[in-house]
């Protein structure tokens, strides 16, 4: 008897994303303390075709099964590298043209909404808590908030990272199809 069921690949439609290969984006996690967010990072970073995690301080790094947990083999999959120096990180990235964006909910933030990037980016998240330590703060280009609506002024970090990562992918397939 023949199988019915179509493969995936056979149905799978054309998208307007299948031409991007890479998102232009790294992000960089300083003292993201949890493994579970760090894991999602990993596994979000996959599914939006980020270049690199840039995992600075007291993030933990693979191999950790706390993070296999949340990412699923994505830690495999994505590139990263360590570094306790994140400031240089930051400075490394800026003679590479990359914009500096920190998200962070400070006075003089820009809407997620309103931002225009300018590719290649970075995005700076910070400890759960604490947020983003304030020398790193004064070394970003633009600092970017998620608007809130609701009481609480804060999403998880892994949470802010999935928001921030696909607006930024829409935002980058509009400018590929205007250029074309």
């Amino acid at each position: 008897m023949e199988d019915s069921r179509t493969p995936f690949l056979a149905t799978h439609a054309a998208s307007p994303y299948d031409k991007i290969r890479k998102l232009p984006v790294r992000v960089l996690l300083d003292n993201v303390r949890s493994m579970y967010n760090t894991g999602a990072f990993f596994r979000t970073a996959d599914a939006a075709g980020v270049e690199k995690l840039l995992l600075t301080g007291i993030t933990p790094q693979p191999p950790k099964s706390q993070i296999t947990k949340t990412a699923l083999g994505a830690e495999e999959i994505v590139p990263w590298e360590h570094s306790w120096d994140a400031e240089q990180v930051i400075r490394d990235l800026r003679t590479q043209d990359y914009e500096i964006a920190a998200i962070e909910t400070s006075p003089h933030a820009v809407d997620l909404f309103d931002w225009k990037p300018r590719f290649p980016v970075c995005l700076v998240f910070g400890h759960e808590t604490d947020g983003i330590r304030p020398e790193l703060l004064e070394l970003c280009d633009t600092h970017v908030r998620i608007p809130m609506l609701g009481r609480k002024h804060s999403l998880n970090v892994a949470t802010a990272g999935g928001v921030m990562l696909f607006e930024l992918l829409r935002k980058y397939r509009c400018l590929q199809e205007r250029s074309r």
